[in-house]
């Protein structure tokens, strides 16, 4: 595959992620917490303040489709291993670590404040994991990158 192509394809999964995003963090959950709170109206006091945590954590998320969409342009110019995707990885890295400690502990927060259940700080666990996971993963790939680009830049320098 050509990298033009590939770039095409990096950023048409990416729109798809973007709007799958907004379509859940704006259409989905509060329709969801909406009839949660008509079916038990002593919960309807936590519908706001879960809707505010919930749209806070999605801001990182999609900044990195932001970040991502940067490396798949990068990519399209033939630019796949540069000491620039190597930071767009990292802060990809430090973003995606950030939102899962947030997101745990406004769910412990949520918690003590007895606007939640154990079973649901429990469940977080299943996305705190994912998002460690996407930060693990893309700090590998920033050093990969970067040893790449180290790499290439000696071989030009090579005849």
């Amino acid at each position: 595959m050509k990298q033009k192509n590939l770039s095409r394809w990096l950023k048409c999964i990416l729109l798809g992620v973007g709007i799958c995003g907004l379509i859940i963090y704006g259409v989905i959950l509060p329709l969801y917490g909406d009839s949660l709170a008509a079916s038990y109206p002593e919960f309807a006091n936590r519908f706001w303040p879960w809707m505010g945590f919930l749209w806070v954590t999605a801001v990182p998320c999609f900044a990195v489709l932001v970040l991502a969409w940067r490396i798949a342009t990068n990519i399209g110019r033939d630019r796949s291993f540069s000491n620039e995707n190597a930071s767009l990885l990292k802060w990809i890295s430090v973003l995606a670590a950030a939102d899962a400690t947030f997101f745990f502990l406004g769910n412990v927060v949520m918690l003590l404040l007895d606007m939640s259940h154990p079973s649901v700080v429990l469940a977080s666990f299943i996305i705190v994991f994912a998002g460690i996971a996407v930060a693990v993963i893309s700090a590998v790939l920033s050093h990969l990158v970067k040893k790449a680009a180290v790499l290439q830049e000696e071989s030009d320098l090579t005849i």
